[in-house]
């Protein structure tokens, strides 16, 4: 359908930072693109969806998540561990017991996951490589994509060094040759890359770690090489204490200071994760405009901390949000996020409240976040990362619209209606989901998909991933 028309929406959020709400009832569509919002009539050869009661967004726009970890949520092993602990006990444990058919219900149940909760871009940092590896990972991730009707932005994670002795190490965690590596990623960006601001597919440079998985070289080549693709740059960084430690013991500075050596700073760098920052790092952040991805539920699930998104706004930082693997994440959806990083922000504010005898000069936090700004974070916030034209409600946009009804008890009695799907928590139903103007969720069904065979599929993929892994 390529003329469309929603209208009598109870509320819009646009993900606009000066005008967060439009007055527009009714949203026309042509060809993929908003061309107007405000009251408006059904034209002929218009499809006219009716959302009375319904609250509409900007589809949301995830800009970090391994989709593989879908199948290993709430691990034992790893679920009261911090994150070190947790690594080795849950994503590498588990990483070279997947084969083609794993990864691929993987990727689907996490898409899946995904845009029933209203999103419409998924950033994937996918670090799941090792020498000689059966099946292309990168292939079946934009396949299942694709089928869905999502945008997708492959991070191709990766590593060249290893914690411990390459001959000790089983295959799957043995590191990849920098040269093989540089090669993929020139392969992908040739087979998927798609430069345009409406892009489907994009391609990013994606060390797994700036401090551990690579040389400081090869870091620094790994830059010039996706700036002369024209690509994004992307890595994990600062997620805990750990990080400053390991970057004083081998560089002698910090490693925000570490990245900026080697390049691996500027517009087109976001990380991951950035929760332990010194001052002289949020500024060196802001000033060259690079990004976050925050990520408050696995920061919170790992007891890593709480990023400061107030402070790194105001110092010119770029701020998205991601939802981290489901195995740090329980549940990795949009809608969980954006609503643990409305509660957390203000959370942070509170917990650096003082008393006034001493010197204190507010009760708590209340104000540090508006549910206004969140919508702009994990919607127009990501599509600037990303370097996309979606992410907001406005004449000239992509129509990645999601329209939630508010029909469960969950949110009944809200006196704005407008806030509900990111202040109640839980996931709102979809009347729709539109991409780039195509509908690909429709009445909370999404088309094709079977969800109890879906499950029945995860149970079993589980259990083979579980006796691979020697889980008793």
């Amino acid at each position: 359908m390529d003329a469309l028309l929603i209208k009598n929406c109870h509320a819009i959020l646009t993900g606009n930072r000066q005008q967060p709400r439009s007055t527009a009832s009714d949203i026309r569509i042509r060809q993929g693109i908003i061309t107007e919002m405000g009251s408006l009539t059904c034209q002929q050869g218009e499809r006219l969806v009716d959302a009375r009661d319904c609250v509409v967004y900007p589809g949301w726009v995830n800009t970090h998540h391994h989709l593989f970890q879908s199948l290993l949520k709430g691990e034992p092993q790893g679920l009261n561990q911090s994150l070190g602990a947790w690594l080795a006990a849950t994503p590498y444990r588990f990483r070279g017991a997947f084969d083609e058919q794993t990864f691929r219900v993987a990727t689907r149940v996490g898409l899946i996951e995904l845009v029933r909760s209203g999103c419409t871009t998924i950033a994937d940092h996918h670090y799941l490589y090792w020498p000689d590896m059966p099946f292309d990972g990168a292939e079946i991730l934009f396949d299942e994509a694709q089928k869905l009707g999502v945008r997708f932005v492959l991070c191709r994670g990766g590593a060249t060094q290893s914690r411990g002795l390459e001959s000790s190490l089983p295959t799957a965690l043995r590191p990849e040759k920098f040269d093989r590596w540089m090669e993929d990623v020139e392969r992908l960006v040739q087979r998927y890359h798609q430069p345009s601001q409406h892009a489907m597919r994009r391609v990013v440079m994606a060390p797994t770690t700036t401090l551990h998985s690579t040389t400081p070289q090869e870091l620094r080549e790994s830059a010039s090489l996706a700036r002369k693709l024209g690509i994004g740059l992307h890595s994990h960084l600062s997620e805990t204490v750990d990080y400053l430690d390991a970057a004083k013991a081998k560089f002698g500075m910090t490693p925000l200071q570490f990245c900026a050596e080697h390049d691996w700073i500027g517009e087109d760098v976001w990380f991951a994760h950035l929760v332990k920052l010194l001052p002289d790092e949020i500024a060196l952040l802001g000033a060259s405009r690079s990004g976050i991805a925050h990520c408050p539920q696995s920061n919170a699930r790992l007891g890593s901390g709480i990023a400061d998104l107030i402070g790194l706004e105001q110092a010119g930082v770029k701020i998205s949000i991601g939802v981290d693997g489901a195995a740090s994440n329980e549940a990795a959806d949009m809608q969980s996020e954006t609503h643990a990083a409305w509660q957390l922000q203000r959370a942070r504010k509170g917990m650096l409240a003082k008393p006034r005898y001493a010197g204190g000069t507010f009760e708590g936090g209340g104000d540090a976040a508006t549910i206004e700004d969140v919508v702009r974070w994990g919607t127009s916030g990501g599509a600037q990362i990303l370097g996309l034209d979606t992410g907001e409600l406005r004449p000239g946009m992509a129509a990645d619209i999601a329209v939630y009804r508010l029909d469960d008890p969950r949110y009944f009695g809200l006196h704005d209606s407008a806030i509900g799907p990111v202040a109640c928590g839980g996931r709102a139903a979809l009347k729709m989901l539109l991409c780039q103007g195509k509908v690909i969720v429709e009445d909370d069904v999404i088309p094709g998909v079977d969800l109890a065979e879906l499950g029945r599929e995860a149970a079993e993929a589980v259990k083979i991933l579980q006796q691979r892994a020697n889980v008793n």
